[in-house]
């Protein structure tokens, strides 16, 4: 026989208007309190009647996650895939499912928007996508529910990564190990990659340096072959960077191997560093240094977002602090040595 919400308040000590609010999420109920009925649905059971839940709160209880990059990279995605994983669970523990929305349906066409109305999602979660293109604009101006990360709307919810301050964090901490040559290799034009150039070129002209325009180089996003061949064109250079700095960990590893082909060693030779904070990337020798944009919290974050909106709150914007991690592949630079 199964469980029912009746069985569950009893089993807690709770009033059933109590147990209700807390497995939907309500502000009024403690999250002590939502933890605990939570836990006790797992060990009971406990299946909620979504149907007629859905038809007492007049929603799906269903949000979509619209993810499309030019890699085609899905839920493989070095650093999104963990943001995603992170948005799914948090909105499993409030009561919600996901839906990723696409173009099609069976065997024809349809647009983000009507793909989201077809299936009544209750809000959506836009990540890592082109947001020029006319079909998302169609979905940020509806009437949905939004929330999207690191690229702000106004009137929107929004989870932004300290794309600024990890990018300063990272060039304060290359020039304190003593480079004066320091290279960037970034990401294609976006919101992300013009905040971290900023940041780059505005640290370097605080402590006086300069960058020559071969210092800076382009690769996309998660593509070492990419990143491989604008690092080898730098490598190249007859005064070429004591250290690169790289628009992805997973990217980096395209530097690192052209400063092999090139018969560099890393850091004696050249210092290179990532950016993202990838965890599986730790366990390589020498640890990359890098940023920890905190991917975990970015897509909690953006479940509980998305999730206040749909339930009264109003669109909000959080920033999510990035953390240096010191890595081997950045070394100390002396005047004898550089």
């Amino acid at each position: 026989m199964s469980v029912t919400i009746r069985d569950l308040a009893k089993h807690v000590g709770l009033s059933m208007s109590a147990v209700s609010k807390a497995l939907n999420g309500y502000s009024d109920v403690s999250e002590s309190t939502r933890k605990a009925v939570i836990k006790a649905a797992r060990e009971l059971n406990y299946t909620p009647n979504v149907h007629a839940r859905a038809l007492k709160s007049k929603r799906s209880y269903n949000l979509g996650v619209l993810f499309s990059d030019d890699s085609q990279s899905g839920l493989t995605h070095p650093f999104f895939s963990v943001v995603l994983e992170s948005f799914k669970k948090e909105a499993e523990e409030r009561g919600y499912d996901i839906t990723f929305i696409g173009h099609r349906i069976g065997g024809g066409r349809i647009t983000y928007l009507d793909h989201c109305r077809s299936r009544e999602l209750d809000g959506v979660c836009i990540a890592n996508t082109d947001f020029s293109v006319e079909e998302v604009q169609m979905l940020i101006q509806s009437e949905l529910p939004l929330v999207t990360i690191d690229n702000p709307f106004p009137g929107r919810g929004c989870v932004l990564a300290d794309n600024r301050g990890g990018m300063t964090q990272l060039m304060e901490y290359v020039i304190g190990c003593g480079h004066r040559k320091i290279g960037y290799i970034h990401g294609p034009a976006s919101a992300v990659t013009d905040l971290r150039i900023s940041a780059f070129l505005e640290t370097a002209a605080r402590h006086g340096l300069q960058v020559p325009p071969e210092y800076l180089g382009q690769c996309a996003y998660n593509e070492p072959q990419s990143c491989y061949e604008a690092a080898e064109r730098m490598i190249r250079l007859e005064d070429r960077p004591t250290c690169i700095l790289v628009s992805d960990d997973y990217s980096s590893s395209g530097a690192l191997q052209a400063a092999r082909a090139a018969s560099l060693r890393v850091p004696e030779d050249l210092s290179v560093a990532g950016y993202d904070g990838i965890g599986w990337l730790s366990n390589f020798f020498p640890r990359l240094t890098t940023v920890d944009q905190d991917a975990d919290r970015i897509g909690q974050t953006a479940a509980c977002l998305l999730i206040d909106q749909i339930e009264g709150a109003p669109p909000e914007t959080r920033t999510i602090p990035a953390r240096l991690i010191p890595g081997g592949t950045v070394r100390k630079v002396t005047k004898n040595n550089e």
